[in-house]
């Protein structure tokens, strides 16, 4: 899998919503398990989300379950994150990267990040 580039990060009051996006290149994307991770400022880079090759099964960190969504569409190569009910606390840079929760860190694959800020 080649190159990730996400999109779709910007400033949003608390309590709204945004819907990240992650393109892929490469033959392989489907073949992997993908994560969103995020780093807020000052802090380390955190696992959020992730989602089997398929799409069938996905995960969530409880700091987002039940406000966030991710999805997949393979064929398309793209990686999503639907997000309400943002908080303040929820400002980070989001990255997709390969892998799940136990394999993303070791796959070293994650784009350039988006920038989500949540403030009124």
């Amino acid at each position: 899998q080649g190159q990730l580039v996400e999109s779709g990060g910007g400033l949003v009051q608390p309590g709204g919503s945004l819907r990240l996006s992650c393109a892929a290149s490469g033959a392989t994307f489907r073949i992997y398990a993908m994560s969103w991770v995020r780093q807020a400022p000052g802090k380390g880079l955190e696992w959020i989300s992730d989602i089997t090759n398929g799409g069938g099964s996905t995960a969530y960190a409880d700091s987002v379950k039940g406000r966030f969504t991710i999805s997949r569409d393979n064929a398309k190569n793209r990686l999503y994150l639907q997000m309400n009910s943002l908080k303040p606390e929820d400002t980070a840079v989001y990255y997709c990267a390969k892998g799940s929760r136990d394999g993303w860190r070791g796959y070293g694959t994650w784009g350039q990040g988006t920038q989500v800020t949540v403030s009124s």
